[in-house]
C-alpha cells in the first residue's frame, strides 16, 4: 500500500483530494492569478501595457527601490490570501517544499544569478510567537531545490515594527526604517543575494532590507516571494 493511498495528496490552498502532492485543485487553480509578462521590470507587479522591453511601473519610475529586481508567483487575492495565510499560521508549513518549487518557476533567472539565498527576517518576538519564519521556510525549501545555499540569519531585525496592514506606502517607508542590520557582513560581502518573503506589498521591507544588505557589501539584491499585491491594492 503507498503512502498516498494511506495519506492521499491534498490540494495546498482547501485540502480536497489531488492526484499528486504539492497541486491545488480544478477549482482552486481556476481562482489563481499567475503572473506572466507583461509585468514591470523592476518590481514584478503585472502590468497592462503592451509588452514593452525593461518597462517599469509608475511606482518605481517616481521611487526605484533598492533591489534590482523582483519576481512573484501569483497575485494577492482573497482567494491566494487563504494559501499564505495557512503557511504563515501553522496549518500548513508542509507546503513550503512545494511552493518553493513554483517559485523555482518563477524566479528561475533571479536563482541562476545569484550567489546565496536570504530570507526577510522576523523579530525575535514575533519568532518566539510564532515559532517558525515562513519565509526562511520558503528559503530552505528553495535552496534544497536549487542547489544554491542559505543564510537563515544574515539580516536580523532589530526593531520591532508594528504590522504592515493598513499603512500606506509612505507609512510602511517609515515603519521599518533602520529596522534591520547584518551583524557578520562577510557572509554576503561581494555576492549577490536573493531575497526570499511571502508577499510584496508597497516593497518597502524587501527594499530596505535590500538597502541594509547593500550597505553591509553585498554586489547585488534580487527578491523572489510567492505573491504580488496588485497595484490598486498596493
Amino acid at each position: 500500500m503507498t503512502l498516498d493511498a494511506v495519506l492521499p495528496p491534498q490540494c495546498l490552498a482547501c485540502n480536497a483530494s489531488v492526484d499528486r502532492p504539492g497541486n491545488l485543485c480544478a477549482g482552486c487553480f481556476t481562482k489563481f492569478t499567475f503572473i506572466t509578462p507583461p509585468h514591470c521590470d523592476c518590481c514584478g507587479v503585472p502590468l497592462e501595457t503592451p509588452v514593452i522591453e525593461d518597462v517599469l511601473c509608475g511606482a518605481c519610475l517616481s521611487d526605484r527601490p533598492a533591489f534590482d529586481q523582483a519576481r512573484a508567483v501569483f497575485l494577492y487575492t482573497a482567494d491566494s490570501r487563504h494559501l499564505i495565510l495557512k503557511l504563515k499560521h501553522g496549518d500548513r508549513t508542509d507546503a513550503a517544499v512545494s511552493l518553493a518549487r513554483w517559485m523555482q518557476r518563477a524566479g528561475v533567472a533571479l536563482i541562476a544569478d545569484c550567489d546565496v539565498i536570504v530570507p526577510v527576517p522576523l523579530h525575535r518576538w514575533r519568532l518566539l510567537s510564532r515559532m517558525y519564519n515562513q519565509s526562511a521556510l520558503l528559503a530552505n525549501a528553495l535552496g534544497n531545490e536549487c542547489g544554491k545555499p542559505v543564510i537563515p540569519d544574515a539580516v536580523t531585525r532589530v526593531k520591532a515594527t508594528p504590522v504592515q496592514g493598513g499603512l500606506d506606502r509612505a507609512a510602511r517607508r517609515k515603519n521599518v526604517a533602520r529596522a534591520f542590520a547584518v551583524k557578520n557582513p562577510s557572509v554576503i560581502q561581494d555576492r549577490r543575494v536573493l531575497l526570499i518573503d511571502d508577499v510584496l506589498t508597497t516593497g518597502a521591507t524587501t527594499s530596505a532590507c535590500a538597502a541594509t544588505l547593500l550597505g553591509a557589501g553585498a554586489a547585488s539584491v534580487s527578491v523572489l516571494v510567492l505573491a504580488r499585491v496588485p497595484l490598486t491594492n498596493a
